[in-house]
């Protein structure tokens, strides 16, 4: 299909918004899958190009937040294995599934990934009181409980994603014993590991459209890298229900065609 220089620049503008989101209160895959929808790429296609596309934001959200990953370095290696192995087999779902079945999908995923973002306050709320950590002090331990969490999180990452960033949050807050700041990007790392894998075997799909990739992914990088930068002082409340609208809607619109 034929995709015009605004086609384009919508899709990017999509992008550098959802790189930011994500960073900030998650969902970003609520804007950028219904706008590619919107420019008339099938399904799987604009799932697939989505997720390659905005892998790069989730490095600069990130990258942006490193320092609070340094003192994590010895709890990393089994969530990273987790959220990689995760994404393999979610990505490899995604390329098998027919366009049919996901579309038949694509309602409830939307649905159920506007509730948790929707309810991401009241999941907070719910969660056990975070400790006051100083700077100084040393996470370490990383429960077989949060192993197996990050693994089916990354499957549906890799087949689908959007919302993941409240389920890792709420996941890796009632096991892990540390502070929100920290456990905030940790849910960053397991999303780009995620993504990263899922994108890599994207690649050989035959099913990316090249064109749209190379103007997302450094919109999205942008993005996530402002967004993490931003965190500790933007309304991730507000940006939740914009997100959450937007999502609703396209849920609504698949089933009224």
């Amino acid at each position: 299909m034929e995709l015009s220089v605004v086609d384009h620049g919508l899709a990017a503008l999509a992008a550098l918004a959802a790189g930011a989101v994500n960073a900030v209160a998650g969902g970003g895959t609520l804007i950028t899958f219904p706008t590619l929808m919107a420019l008339g790429l099938p399904a799987v296609t604009s799932n697939i190009t989505n997720t390659v596309a905005l892998c790069p934001g989730y490095f600069g959200g990130t990258f942006a937040q490193r320092d609070d990953l340094t003192r994590q370095r010895r709890r990393l290696p089994p969530i990273v294995a987790a959220a990689a192995v995760g994404g393999l087999i979610g990505s490899i779902l995604l390329v098998l599934s027919p366009e049919e079945l996901f579309r038949s999908l694509v309602p409830f995923l939307l649905l159920g990934a506007c509730a948790l973002l929707a309810m991401g306050d009241r999941i907070r709320a719910a969660l056990p009181p975070r400790p006051p950590w100083s700077e100084g002090e040393t996470a370490l331990v990383s429960p077989p409980s949060v192993i197996v969490a990050v693994f089916a999180i990354g499957i549906y990452a890799g087949y689908f994603g959007a919302g993941m960033g409240i389920m890792a949050l709420a996941v890796l807050s009632l096991c892990l014993d540390d502070s929100m700041v920290r456990i905030n990007v940790l849910k960053q790392l397991v999303a780009f590991i995620a993504n990263l894998v899922a994108a890599t075997y994207f690649l050989s799909s035959g099913k990316l459209v090249w064109s749209l990739v190379l103007v997302m992914a450094p919109a999205s990088l942008i993005g996530g890298f402002v967004g993490g930068r931003l965190v500790r002082h933007m309304r991730p409340r507000l940006l939740r229900s914009v997100v959450v609208t937007i999502g609703v809607v396209v849920a609504v619109n698949f089933w009224l065609r």
